[in-house]
Protein backbone atom coordinates (compact mmCIF):
# COMPACT_ATOMS: atom_id res chain seq x y z
CA UNK A 1 0.00 0.00 0.00
CA UNK A 2 2.84 2.43 0.66
CA UNK A 3 4.57 1.32 -2.63
CA UNK A 4 1.50 2.15 -4.29
CA UNK A 5 1.69 5.60 -2.53
CA UNK A 6 4.89 6.63 -3.53
CA UNK A 7 4.54 4.97 -7.09
CA UNK A 8 1.99 7.83 -7.53
CA UNK A 9 3.33 10.78 -6.09
CA UNK A 10 6.53 10.20 -8.38
CA UNK A 11 4.55 9.82 -11.80
CA UNK A 12 2.64 13.30 -10.25
CA UNK A 13 6.29 15.09 -10.23
CA UNK A 14 7.77 13.70 -13.38
CA UNK A 15 4.11 14.85 -15.15
CA UNK A 16 4.72 18.20 -13.62
CA UNK A 17 8.27 18.38 -14.69
CA UNK A 18 7.50 17.51 -18.10
CA UNK A 19 4.87 19.54 -18.16
CA UNK A 20 7.16 22.90 -17.05
CA UNK A 21 9.37 21.90 -19.36
CA UNK A 22 7.50 21.82 -22.36
CA UNK A 23 6.18 25.21 -21.79
CA UNK A 24 9.63 26.72 -21.50
CA UNK A 25 10.55 25.18 -25.05
CA UNK A 26 7.02 26.83 -26.43
CA UNK A 27 8.46 30.08 -24.74
CA UNK A 28 11.29 30.11 -26.31
CA UNK A 29 10.87 28.92 -29.54
CA UNK A 30 7.52 31.42 -29.94
CA UNK A 31 8.58 35.16 -32.08
CA UNK A 32 7.93 37.92 -29.70
CA UNK A 33 5.63 41.29 -30.20
CA UNK A 34 6.30 43.23 -33.27
CA UNK A 35 8.12 46.79 -32.71
CA UNK A 36 5.46 49.81 -33.32
CA UNK A 37 6.05 51.82 -36.57
CA UNK A 38 6.45 54.95 -34.32
CA UNK A 39 4.90 58.47 -35.63
CA UNK A 40 6.77 61.57 -36.52
CA UNK A 41 6.09 65.42 -37.46
CA UNK A 42 8.00 67.02 -40.87
CA UNK A 43 8.31 69.92 -42.62
CA UNK A 44 8.35 69.85 -46.19
CA UNK A 45 11.54 72.14 -47.47
CA UNK A 46 10.89 74.10 -50.42
CA UNK A 47 13.04 76.92 -51.70
CA UNK A 48 11.79 80.82 -50.92
CA UNK A 49 13.09 84.14 -50.75
CA UNK A 50 14.84 85.20 -48.22
CA UNK A 51 16.08 88.92 -47.21
CA UNK A 52 19.79 88.34 -45.83
CA UNK A 53 20.76 90.42 -43.17
CA UNK A 54 24.49 90.79 -41.28
CA UNK A 55 24.31 92.57 -37.73
CA UNK A 56 27.12 95.02 -37.61
CA UNK A 57 27.89 97.18 -34.71
CA UNK A 58 28.11 101.53 -34.68
CA UNK A 59 28.42 104.67 -33.30
CA UNK A 60 25.96 107.40 -34.14
CA UNK A 61 27.36 110.74 -35.48
CA UNK A 62 25.27 114.28 -36.19
CA UNK A 63 24.01 114.79 -39.28
CA UNK A 64 26.08 118.16 -39.75
CA UNK A 65 28.11 119.85 -36.74
CA UNK A 66 29.10 123.10 -36.84
CA UNK A 67 31.55 124.84 -34.55
CA UNK A 68 30.64 128.64 -33.66
CA UNK A 69 33.97 130.95 -33.91
CA UNK A 70 34.21 134.46 -33.73
CA UNK A 71 34.93 136.81 -36.97
CA UNK A 72 36.29 139.76 -34.91
CA UNK A 73 38.36 140.24 -31.63
CA UNK A 74 36.14 141.88 -28.84
CA UNK A 75 34.20 141.61 -25.78
CA UNK A 76 31.37 139.30 -25.17
CA UNK A 77 28.76 141.37 -23.80
CA UNK A 78 25.98 138.70 -23.72
CA UNK A 79 25.26 135.51 -24.09
CA UNK A 80 21.41 135.21 -26.38
CA UNK A 81 20.62 131.32 -26.03
CA UNK A 82 19.82 128.62 -23.43
CA UNK A 83 22.51 125.69 -23.49
CA UNK A 84 21.38 122.64 -24.52
CA UNK A 85 18.24 124.50 -26.93
CA UNK A 86 17.10 124.46 -30.13
CA UNK A 87 18.83 126.60 -31.91
CA UNK A 88 17.35 128.15 -35.71
CA UNK A 89 20.15 128.69 -38.99
CA UNK A 90 20.90 132.74 -38.45
CA UNK A 91 19.91 133.42 -34.70
CA UNK A 92 22.32 135.24 -32.51
CA UNK A 93 24.07 133.35 -29.83
CA UNK A 94 26.52 136.06 -28.97
CA UNK A 95 27.05 139.89 -29.09
CA UNK A 96 30.20 141.23 -29.04
CA UNK A 97 31.40 145.03 -27.98
CA UNK A 98 30.39 146.58 -31.66
CA UNK A 99 31.21 150.20 -30.74
CA UNK A 100 34.88 150.08 -32.36
CA UNK A 101 33.51 148.28 -35.21
CA UNK A 102 30.77 151.00 -35.45
CA UNK A 103 32.94 154.13 -35.16
CA UNK A 104 35.25 152.74 -37.94
CA UNK A 105 31.99 151.96 -39.81
CA UNK A 106 31.16 155.92 -39.37
CA UNK A 107 34.44 156.73 -40.18
CA UNK A 108 34.69 154.72 -43.93
CA UNK A 109 31.27 156.38 -44.41
CA UNK A 110 32.49 159.77 -43.79
CA UNK A 111 35.92 158.88 -46.30
CA UNK A 112 33.72 157.61 -49.03
CA UNK A 113 31.26 160.86 -48.79
CA UNK A 114 34.37 162.96 -49.24
CA UNK A 115 35.64 161.24 -51.91
CA UNK A 116 31.89 160.91 -53.84
CA UNK A 117 32.28 165.01 -53.26
CA UNK A 118 36.15 165.39 -54.76
CA UNK A 119 34.99 163.13 -57.86
CA UNK A 120 31.89 165.54 -58.26
CA UNK A 121 33.72 168.17 -58.67
CA UNK A 122 36.58 166.67 -60.48
CA UNK A 123 34.20 165.98 -63.07
CA UNK A 124 32.74 169.46 -63.92
CA UNK A 125 36.64 169.90 -64.19
CA UNK A 126 36.79 167.42 -66.89
CA UNK A 127 33.65 169.09 -68.96
CA UNK A 128 35.35 172.22 -68.43
CA UNK A 129 38.65 171.49 -69.86
CA UNK A 130 37.65 169.24 -72.36
CA UNK A 131 35.39 171.88 -74.48
CA UNK A 132 37.99 174.25 -73.77
CA UNK A 133 40.95 172.04 -75.31
CA UNK A 134 38.21 171.36 -78.45
CA UNK A 135 38.36 175.17 -79.11
CA UNK A 136 42.22 175.24 -78.55
CA UNK A 137 42.02 177.39 -75.79
CA UNK A 138 44.11 175.28 -73.50
CA UNK A 139 46.73 173.01 -74.08
CA UNK A 140 46.30 169.37 -74.86
CA UNK A 141 48.07 168.70 -71.87
CA UNK A 142 45.82 170.61 -69.39
CA UNK A 143 42.69 168.63 -70.35
CA UNK A 144 45.07 165.50 -69.88
CA UNK A 145 45.62 166.52 -66.59
CA UNK A 146 41.91 167.29 -65.46
CA UNK A 147 41.21 163.87 -66.87
CA UNK A 148 43.96 162.03 -65.00
CA UNK A 149 42.33 164.16 -62.05
CA UNK A 150 39.25 162.80 -62.38
CA UNK A 151 39.79 158.81 -62.98
CA UNK A 152 41.74 159.41 -59.36
CA UNK A 153 38.93 160.78 -58.14
CA UNK A 154 36.94 157.65 -59.21
CA UNK A 155 39.45 155.02 -57.90
CA UNK A 156 39.39 157.00 -54.29
CA UNK A 157 35.66 156.56 -54.22
CA UNK A 158 35.53 152.66 -55.71
CA UNK A 159 38.47 152.40 -52.32
CA UNK A 160 36.29 154.04 -49.60
CA UNK A 161 33.19 151.80 -50.63
CA UNK A 162 35.06 148.94 -50.18
CA UNK A 163 36.16 150.54 -47.11
CA UNK A 164 32.58 151.28 -45.93
CA UNK A 165 31.82 147.34 -46.87
CA UNK A 166 34.80 145.80 -44.95
CA UNK A 167 33.68 148.10 -41.95
CA UNK A 168 30.07 146.83 -42.47
CA UNK A 169 31.10 143.19 -42.40
CA UNK A 170 33.22 143.76 -39.28
CA UNK A 171 30.33 145.41 -37.80
CA UNK A 172 27.85 142.63 -38.98
CA UNK A 173 30.23 139.89 -37.36
CA UNK A 174 30.04 141.19 -33.87
CA UNK A 175 26.65 139.20 -33.91
CA UNK A 176 27.75 136.18 -33.88
CA UNK A 177 24.51 134.14 -35.55
CA UNK A 178 24.44 129.87 -35.63
CA UNK A 179 25.72 128.73 -39.15
CA UNK A 180 22.92 125.88 -39.08
CA UNK A 181 19.45 124.59 -37.28
CA UNK A 182 20.33 122.16 -34.53
CA UNK A 183 20.42 121.60 -30.64
CA UNK A 184 23.14 123.70 -29.19
CA UNK A 185 25.49 122.57 -26.38
CA UNK A 186 27.63 124.21 -23.62
CA UNK A 187 28.60 127.30 -24.00
CA UNK A 188 32.64 128.16 -23.53
CA UNK A 189 32.68 131.40 -22.96
CA UNK A 190 31.18 133.45 -20.72
CA UNK A 191 30.69 137.77 -20.70
CA UNK A 192 33.53 139.48 -20.25
CA UNK A 193 35.17 136.99 -22.04
CA UNK A 194 38.02 138.04 -24.93
CA UNK A 195 37.38 136.34 -28.18
CA UNK A 196 39.63 136.84 -31.21
CA UNK A 197 39.35 136.24 -34.99
CA UNK A 198 40.64 132.69 -35.73
CA UNK A 199 40.92 131.84 -32.30
CA UNK A 200 41.30 127.61 -31.79
CA UNK A 201 38.75 127.22 -29.55
CA UNK A 202 34.97 127.26 -30.76
CA UNK A 203 32.25 129.32 -28.63
CA UNK A 204 29.94 126.10 -28.75
CA UNK A 205 28.87 123.86 -30.77
CA UNK A 206 25.73 123.48 -33.06
CA UNK A 207 24.52 120.03 -34.06
CA UNK A 208 21.81 118.81 -36.72
CA UNK A 209 20.20 115.28 -34.89
CA UNK A 210 17.45 114.84 -36.85
CA UNK A 211 18.33 113.24 -39.09
CA UNK A 212 21.34 111.47 -37.60
CA UNK A 213 23.85 109.12 -39.02
CA UNK A 214 25.32 105.61 -37.88
CA UNK A 215 28.42 104.66 -38.69
CA UNK A 216 28.87 101.38 -39.32
CA UNK A 217 31.68 98.37 -39.43
CA UNK A 218 31.79 95.48 -41.59
CA UNK A 219 35.32 93.46 -41.73
CA UNK A 220 36.97 93.00 -44.68
CA UNK A 221 35.92 89.24 -44.91
CA UNK A 222 32.50 90.09 -44.36
CA UNK A 223 33.02 92.06 -47.50
CA UNK A 224 34.87 89.73 -49.73
CA UNK A 225 31.84 86.95 -48.82
CA UNK A 226 29.34 89.34 -50.17
CA UNK A 227 30.35 90.22 -52.54
CA UNK A 228 31.19 86.54 -53.80
CA UNK A 229 27.90 85.61 -53.22
CA UNK A 230 27.02 88.47 -55.48
CA UNK A 231 28.97 87.49 -58.28
CA UNK A 232 28.20 83.75 -58.23
CA UNK A 233 24.17 84.65 -58.30
CA UNK A 234 23.66 83.31 -54.92
CA UNK A 235 22.45 86.69 -53.74
CA UNK A 236 20.74 89.93 -55.90
CA UNK A 237 22.12 92.90 -54.65
CA UNK A 238 19.70 95.69 -52.54
CA UNK A 239 22.56 98.21 -52.20
CA UNK A 240 21.53 100.31 -55.30
CA UNK A 241 17.71 100.30 -54.09
CA UNK A 242 18.34 101.85 -50.91
CA UNK A 243 18.60 98.69 -48.42
CA UNK A 244 16.46 98.83 -44.94
CA UNK A 245 18.61 99.22 -41.82
CA UNK A 246 17.27 98.78 -38.37
CA UNK A 247 18.79 99.54 -35.10
CA UNK A 248 19.20 97.30 -31.65
CA UNK A 249 20.06 100.28 -28.97
CA UNK A 250 22.24 99.54 -26.30
CA UNK A 251 19.23 98.35 -24.01
CA UNK A 252 18.65 95.71 -26.10
CA UNK A 253 15.32 97.17 -27.47
CA UNK A 254 14.62 97.79 -31.05
CA UNK A 255 14.65 101.86 -32.39
CA UNK A 256 11.11 102.29 -34.14
CA UNK A 257 12.30 103.80 -37.00
CA UNK A 258 13.98 102.12 -40.09
CA UNK A 259 17.14 103.97 -41.68
CA UNK A 260 18.49 103.56 -45.18
CA UNK A 261 21.97 102.63 -46.54
CA UNK A 262 23.47 105.59 -48.04
CA UNK A 263 27.06 104.66 -48.69
CA UNK A 264 30.00 102.27 -48.21
CA UNK A 265 33.67 103.63 -47.52
CA UNK A 266 35.94 102.93 -50.93
CA UNK A 267 39.36 101.88 -48.37
CA UNK A 268 39.56 98.96 -45.67
CA UNK A 269 40.99 100.50 -42.11
CA UNK A 270 44.54 98.93 -41.85
CA UNK A 271 44.54 99.40 -37.98
CA UNK A 272 41.20 97.44 -37.72
CA UNK A 273 40.88 95.49 -41.43
CA UNK A 274 37.10 96.80 -41.58
CA UNK A 275 35.54 99.61 -43.81
CA UNK A 276 32.62 101.87 -42.60
CA UNK A 277 29.30 101.81 -43.97
CA UNK A 278 26.64 105.02 -43.43
CA UNK A 279 23.23 104.67 -42.77
CA UNK A 280 21.10 107.62 -41.81
CA UNK A 281 17.82 107.31 -39.74
CA UNK A 282 15.09 109.72 -39.01
CA UNK A 283 15.41 110.90 -35.25
CA UNK A 284 12.09 113.02 -34.40
CA UNK A 285 11.94 112.87 -30.80
CA UNK A 286 16.18 112.64 -30.65
CA UNK A 287 16.16 109.44 -29.18
CA UNK A 288 19.73 108.73 -30.86
CA UNK A 289 22.36 111.49 -29.72
CA UNK A 290 25.62 111.58 -31.32
CA UNK A 291 28.84 108.82 -29.78
CA UNK A 292 26.10 106.17 -28.65
CA UNK A 293 26.65 102.03 -29.18
CA UNK A 294 24.03 100.62 -31.22
CA UNK A 295 23.94 97.52 -33.33
CA UNK A 296 22.44 97.63 -36.94
CA UNK A 297 20.66 94.76 -38.64
CA UNK A 298 21.70 95.59 -42.84
CA UNK A 299 20.35 94.14 -45.63
CA UNK A 300 22.57 92.91 -47.62
CA UNK A 301 21.14 90.99 -50.76
CA UNK A 302 18.25 88.66 -51.60
CA UNK A 303 18.16 85.06 -51.92
CA UNK A 304 15.85 83.84 -54.01
CA UNK A 305 15.88 79.85 -53.72
CA UNK A 306 16.61 79.78 -50.15
CA UNK A 307 16.47 76.53 -47.95
CA UNK A 308 15.13 77.09 -44.60
CA UNK A 309 14.88 74.57 -41.95
CA UNK A 310 13.29 75.31 -38.24
CA UNK A 311 16.32 75.55 -35.46
CA UNK A 312 14.46 72.40 -33.52
CA UNK A 313 15.11 70.02 -36.05
CA UNK A 314 19.08 70.21 -36.71
CA UNK A 315 21.12 69.07 -33.99
CA UNK A 316 25.09 68.43 -33.35
CA UNK A 317 26.88 65.02 -33.50
CA UNK A 318 29.89 64.46 -31.69
CA UNK A 319 32.22 66.27 -33.59
CA UNK A 320 29.88 69.14 -33.75
CA UNK A 321 28.24 69.01 -37.10
CA UNK A 322 24.91 70.28 -37.65
CA UNK A 323 22.76 66.80 -38.34
CA UNK A 324 19.15 66.32 -39.30
CA UNK A 325 16.85 63.25 -39.50
CA UNK A 326 15.03 63.33 -43.06
CA UNK A 327 12.02 60.52 -44.23
CA UNK A 328 12.98 59.18 -47.21
CA UNK A 329 10.93 57.63 -49.96
CA UNK A 330 10.30 54.44 -48.58
CA UNK A 331 9.15 56.03 -44.91
CA UNK A 332 13.00 55.02 -43.68
CA UNK A 333 14.94 57.43 -41.24
CA UNK A 334 17.68 58.81 -42.66
CA UNK A 335 20.69 60.81 -41.18
CA UNK A 336 22.23 63.69 -43.26
CA UNK A 337 24.82 66.12 -42.50
CA UNK A 338 24.35 69.44 -43.07
CA UNK A 339 25.98 72.83 -44.33
CA UNK A 340 24.86 75.87 -42.11
CA UNK A 341 25.63 79.25 -42.69
CA UNK A 342 23.43 81.40 -40.44
CA UNK A 343 20.37 81.71 -38.29
CA UNK A 344 17.09 83.52 -39.97
CA UNK A 345 14.16 83.73 -37.32
CA UNK A 346 13.43 80.36 -35.73
CA UNK A 347 15.31 78.93 -38.66
CA UNK A 348 18.20 77.65 -39.78
CA UNK A 349 19.56 78.71 -43.84
CA UNK A 350 20.97 75.55 -45.28
CA UNK A 351 23.53 75.84 -48.18
CA UNK A 352 24.10 72.31 -48.48
CA UNK A 353 22.83 68.33 -47.28
CA UNK A 354 19.54 69.17 -47.85
CA UNK A 355 17.08 69.48 -50.88
CA UNK A 356 14.25 70.92 -52.00
CA UNK A 357 11.16 68.38 -50.96
CA UNK A 358 13.01 66.51 -48.38
CA UNK A 359 10.89 66.15 -45.51
CA UNK A 360 12.93 66.91 -42.42
CA UNK A 361 11.60 65.60 -39.11
CA UNK A 362 10.87 68.14 -36.37
CA UNK A 363 8.72 65.89 -34.18
CA UNK A 364 9.59 62.60 -32.19
CA UNK A 365 13.77 62.52 -32.75
CA UNK A 366 13.92 61.16 -29.77
CA UNK A 367 11.85 58.04 -30.46
CA UNK A 368 13.71 57.03 -34.09
CA UNK A 369 17.14 56.45 -35.03
CA UNK A 370 18.12 55.97 -38.69
CA UNK A 371 16.99 53.27 -40.59
CA UNK A 372 13.94 52.95 -38.89
CA UNK A 373 10.51 52.83 -40.24
CA UNK A 374 8.30 56.03 -39.17
CA UNK A 375 4.85 57.60 -39.80
CA UNK A 376 4.06 61.00 -40.97
CA UNK A 377 1.71 62.73 -38.98
CA UNK A 378 0.23 66.24 -38.70
CA UNK A 379 2.38 68.51 -36.93
CA UNK A 380 1.31 69.35 -33.35
CA UNK A 381 -0.50 72.86 -32.73
CA UNK A 382 2.04 74.74 -31.21
CA UNK A 383 5.01 73.34 -33.73
CA UNK A 384 6.79 75.74 -36.49
CA UNK A 385 5.46 76.41 -39.28
CA UNK A 386 6.50 74.34 -42.63
CA UNK A 387 9.41 75.82 -44.31
CA UNK A 388 8.69 77.44 -47.16
CA UNK A 389 5.28 78.35 -46.42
Amino acid sequence: MKFSFLFRFNLCLLAVALSGCGKSDHSSTSAGPATPVQEVGVVVLAPQRVAITEELPGRTTAFRISDVRPQVNGIIMKRMFTEGSEVREGQQLYQIDPASYQAAYDSAKAALAKAEATLALDRLTEQRQKKLAETHVIAPQDYDTAYATMQEAEADVALNKASVETAQISQTYTRVLSPISGRIGRSAVTEGALVTNGQNNALATVQQLDPIYVDLTQSSSQLLRLQRELNNGQLQSVRDQKAEVRLILEDGTEYPEKGTLQFSEVSVDQGTGSVTLRAVFPNPRQVLLPGMFVRAQVEEGVNQQAILVPQRGVTRNQQGQPTALVVGADNKVELRTLQTERTIGENWLITGGLNAGDKVIIEGLQKVVPGAEVKIVALGADAYPVAGQ
